[in-house]
C-alpha cells in the first residue's frame, strides 16, 4: 500500500474462516445469478466479493432492520453495472432480500434488476447505472450531510453529532472516466469534503478490452491534484485483492476528516475463475457453464449445486451485521434524544423536515407583484426565492457560476465553503453554493443531497445548458427527488447572444422526460404562485423556464383578466375578451406559455375589435394540467372549440394534442439568429399579428 496518509493507529486485521466462506459465496452466488439470468456482468461482482464483504461487515454503519435508519452511513455502487456485488451483501447481512430475489436476478418484477433503483429495493441509497453519476451523487451526499449537521448541531465536537456519517463509495474505471467525476472530484476536493470516502476499483478492463485503449492517466495522481487523501492497494500475492492493505486504507480514510479519501484498489475481474480473468468477455456476458463449474471445483465448492448458501454463512453474516447494527442503532438513538433535549427548537424542525411541510407562515410569505410594471421572470423568481429561503432554511443552492444573471444567489454573506476557506462568507453550511462552471456533477450532487433526507437543492443555469444537465435529471426523475432546476434565458427573447444560446428544442425535449414538470410562467405572480405550489406540494423534480426580457405584470381582475392562482393547475383561463350576452364557449381558444402569453393577449384584444371572442389559456405547465380531471381540462379548453392555435417561442412539438387537426401552431423551427429580442419575435411571426391573423384563418 502507498499513498499520502497521515499514519494512523490501525486496529489489527483479522479474516477468519467465516469471513473466507462469505467471500466465497458471495463469489458463487454472483456467477450463478448472472447464469440463471443468462446476461449481465459478472466479472466485476465476483472480484469484488471480498472487498464488499470488508466495507459492509467492518466499516459501513448501517442497520439491515431499519434500511431508512437517518444515523446509517451511506454506501453508493457507482459502478452499477455490478449491482450484484450491493445484491449479494444485502442479502447476506440481512436486509429483506431474499436468496428467491437473487435467483429473480434481471427478471420482471423482481427486487433485484439489472441496476440498483432507488425505493424498489430495500437498502439501495441512490439509482446507478449511468457511470460517473454515483460518484457525482454521492459528493451530493456529503454536501447535504455537512449542511444538516451545520444547520441542526454546528457546536459539537467533529465525530461527536446523531448528524454525522459517512459516504461510502464503490466505482469503476469507467467512472473514472466520464468526465462528470472530474467535475465532482474537483469541488469535491475544494470543498475539503472528509465525510466522503472512495474506493476505486482499479481492474483496468471494460467492455473493448484493456483500459489502455482509452486512457493511460494516473488516476491517483488526478485525485491528489484535487486535494484529496489518496492511497493505492496493490494485488495480494495470489492475484485477488490484497484484504490486509484494503482494511488499513480504509481505516486511515476513516480517520481523515479533513479531505475526501480515495483508495485505488488493485484487483483483477472474475479473479479467480480459469480462463476468465483479466478478459472483456467476462465484464458484460455470463461466464458460461463450463467456467462456473471450474470456479467452484477452484473455490472449493460441489459443481453440481447452484445458489448454494451453505448452513450457517447467512447466519453468521445477517446476525452479525444485525447485531451491530441494532448497537449502533441504541447509541444513535440516545445521543438523539440527548441532542433533542439540549435543543427543542432544532428537533421541532427536524419533525417538519421529515414531514416535508412547510411552517405555518410559508403561505403568506409568498411576495405579490403590482400590475403594470414589467419584469423578468427570472428576476420575479430570484424575489420569491429569496423570500421562500427565509422561510424554509432547508432550501439551499446557487447556479453554474451565473447567480447574478439566474437571480438564485438567496443570502450573499453565507457560501457554502470549508472552514479552511479565506473568502468572506465561507461557511461549512453556508446557504448559498458556487458550483462553478459544472452544469452535470450540480445536477447530479443536488440528487445527491436531496437524497440525504433533511435538505432540499436548487440549481440554475441558461436553459439552453441544461442539456449538460440532462442525464443527472433523467435520475432524478426517476427517483421522483425535490429537486428545483432555474433555467433562465428561455427562448429567442434573450436576443444578441444568437442561436448557440437560444434554447430552441429545449421545452419540448424537457416536457417528454416522463415525472419531470417544466414551469415556464406568463408573468412575475405566476412565478411565484408556481413556485410556492412546487416547494409547498409532494415532491418531485421540476425545472422553471424563466425569462431574460421583462414581461408585463397582468391584473388579477377585471378587464377580462382572471386570477393568477389558476397557475398551479398548470392552465387556466388568464384572459377572455368581455363580450356582454355571447355564447358560453369563445370563438377561439389560443394556448400560450412564459412570455408569449402577453402576446395572445394582446392578440386576443385585436381579434376583440373585430367582434371574435379570443380566450387565452395560460399554460404554464402541461404536466399539471394533463392531471387535471378532463371536466376541468374541459371547461378551460371546451372540446366543441376546435379553433386552436399554441402560440410558444420554441419547437411546436408536442403541442399538437392540444390545438388538433383543425388548429395552429406557432413556434420557432429553426435556431435562433444574433439580434435583439424584438427584432427576432417579429422575424420568426411570434406577434400578436401572427396570433390574429392565424385566428381569422382558422374563422373562415
Amino acid at each position: 500500500m502507498t499513498g499520502t496518509a497521515t499514519p494512523q493507529p490501525t486496529t489489527p486485521f483479522v479474516w477468519t474462516e467465516q469471513d473466507a466462506r462469505a467471500v466465497t459465496t458471495a463469489r458463487v452466488l454472483a456467477m450463478d445469478a448472472v447464469q440463471e439470468a443468462g446476461h449481465g456482468h459478472p466479472g466485476t461482482a465476483v472480484s469484488l466479493a471480498p472487498a464488499a464483504h470488508l466495507i459492509f461487515q467492518r466499516f459501513l454503519r448501517h442497520d439491515p432492520a431499519d434500511p431508512q435508519w437517518p444515523g446509517r452511513d451511506r454506501f453508493v455502487l457507482s459502478c452499477g453495472h455490478s449491482s450484484l456485488t450491493l445484491y449479494i451483501q444485502l442479502h447476506l447481512t440481512g436486509y429483506p432480500l431474499t436468496l428467491d430475489d437473487l435467483r429473480g436476478y434481471r427478471k420482471k418484477g423482481s427486487l433485484t434488476p439489472a441496476h440498483p433503483e432507488r425505493g424498489h429495493t430495500p437498502g439501495v441509497e441512490t439509482t446507478t447505472g449511468p457511470l460517473g453519476q454515483g460518484i457525482a451523487t454521492a459528493v451530493g451526499m456529503a454536501m447535504g450531510a455537512r449542511r444538516e449537521r451545520g444547520l441542526l448541531d454546528p457546536d459539537a465536537p467533529a465525530g461527536t453529532s446523531p448528524f454525522d456519517h459517512r459516504v461510502f463509495v464503490l466505482c469503476s474505471d469507467g467512472d473514472m472516466q466520464e468526465g462528470i467525476s472530474s467535475e465532482a472530484g474537483a469541488f469535491a476536493g475544494h470543498q475539503r469534503l472528509g465525510n466522503l470516502v472512495v474506493v476505486h476499483d482499479d481492474n483496468r478492463i471494460s467492455i473493448e478490452g484493456s483500459t489502455e485503449l482509452a486512457t493511460s492517466e494516473d488516476v491517483a495522481a488526478r485525485y491528489a491534484a484535487y486535494g484529496w487523501h489518496v492511497q493505492s492497494v496493490d494485488l495480494a500475492a495470489d492475484g485477488d485483492i490484497d484484504l490486509p492493505g484494503l482494511s488499513r486504507a480504509l481505516q486511515a480514510a476513516t480517520a481523515e476528516t479533513t479531505r475526501p479519501s480515495l483508495i485505488v484498489m488493485r484487483s483483477i475481474i472474475a479473479w479467480p475463475v480459469p480462463g476468465a480473468q483479466n478478459t472483456p468477455a467476462s465484464h458484460g456476458s455470463a461466464l458460461g457453464a463450463e467456467a462456473v463449474r471450474a470456479a467452484k471445483t477452484v473455490l472449493g465448492v460441489d459443481p453440481d449445486t447452484t445458489f448454494d448458501v451453505p448452513a450457517g454463512v447467512h447466519a453468521w453474516t445477517a446476525s452479525a451485521a444485525r447485531d451491530a447494527g441494532a448497537r449502533a442503532h441504541d447509541a444513535w438513538d440516545k445521543d438523539f434524544a440527548a441532542w433533542a433535549d439540549r435543543h427543542p427548537d432544532r428537533h421541532d424542525l427536524v419533525r417538519r423536515l421529515r414531514g416535508g411541510r412547510p411552517p405555518a407562515t410559508f403561505d403568506g410569505a409568498r411576495p405579490a407583484f403590482a400590475a403594470g410594471t414589467p419584469v423578468a421572470t427570472r428576476k420575479a423568481f430570484g424575489r420569491a426565492l429569496k423570500a421562500a429561503a427565509a422561510q424554509l432554511p432547508e432550501l439551499w443552492g446557487g447556479s453554474a457560476d451565473l447567480g447574478d444573471s439566474n437571480n438564485t444567489t438567496v443570502d450573499g454573506g453565507s457560501s457554502f465553503l470549508p472552514a479552511s476557506s479565506p473568502l468572506p462568507g465561507a461557511d461549512p453550511a453556508g446557504q448559498t453554493i458556487h458550483w462553478g462552471i459544472r452544469e452535470h456533477f450540480m445536477a447530479a450532487a443536488m440528487n445527491g443531497i436531496a437524497l440525504s433526507g433533511l435538505s432540499r437543492p436548487y440549481g440554475g443555469t441558461f436553459l439552453v445548458f441544461s442539456d449538460y444537465m440532462r442525464p443527472a435529471v433523467r435520475l432524478a426523475a426517476l427517483m421522483r427527488l425535490p429537486t428545483v432546476y432555474v433555467w433562465t434565458h428561455d427562448s429567442i427573447g434573450l436576443g444578441e447572444d444568437g442561436p448557440t444560446h437560444q434554447p430552441v428544442e429545449h421545452l419540448a425535449s424537457l416536457r417528454a422526460m416522463p415525472g419531470l414538470d417544466v414551469v415556464r410562467p406568463a408573468d412575475a405572480n405566476e412565478t411565484a404562485i408556481t413556485l410556492w405550489k412546487v416547494l409547498a406540494g409532494p415532491a418531485r423534480p421540476t425545472g422553471f423556464s424563466l425569462s431574460r426580457q421583462d414581461l408585463p405584470v397582468f391584473p388579477d381582475d377585471g378587464e377580462g383578466f382572471h386570477p393568477a392562482t389558476g397557475a398551479v393547475r398548470g392552465g387556466y383561463v388568464r384572459y377572455e375578451a368581455p363580450s356582454p350576452g355571447a355564447a358560453a364557449d369563445p370563438d377561439v381558444v389560443v394556448i400560450a406559455t412564459g412570455s408569449e402569453v402577453a402576446v395572445a393577449v394582446t392578440a386576443a384584444r385585436l381579434l376583440a375589435d373585430e367582434g371574435v371572442r379570443a380566450r387565452v389559456v395560460s399554460m404554464p405547465c402541461r404536466e399539471w394540467f394533463d392531471e387535471q380531471p378532463r371536466s376541468y381540462q374541459d371547461s378551460v379548453i371546451p372540446p366543441a372549440v376546435r379553433r386552436r392555435i399554441s402560440v410558444e417561442a420554441g419547437v411546436s412539438q408536442g403541442w399538437h394534442d392540444l390545438v388538433g387537426l383543425d388548429g395552429r401552431t406557432i413556434g420557432v423551427e429553426d435556431f435562433g439568429a444574433s439580434a435583439s429580442a424584438a427584432e427576432l419575435f417579429e422575424d420568426f411571426g411570434i406577434t400578436p399579428h401572427s396570433v390574429a391573423a392565424a385566428a381569422r384563418e382558422l374563422m373562415r
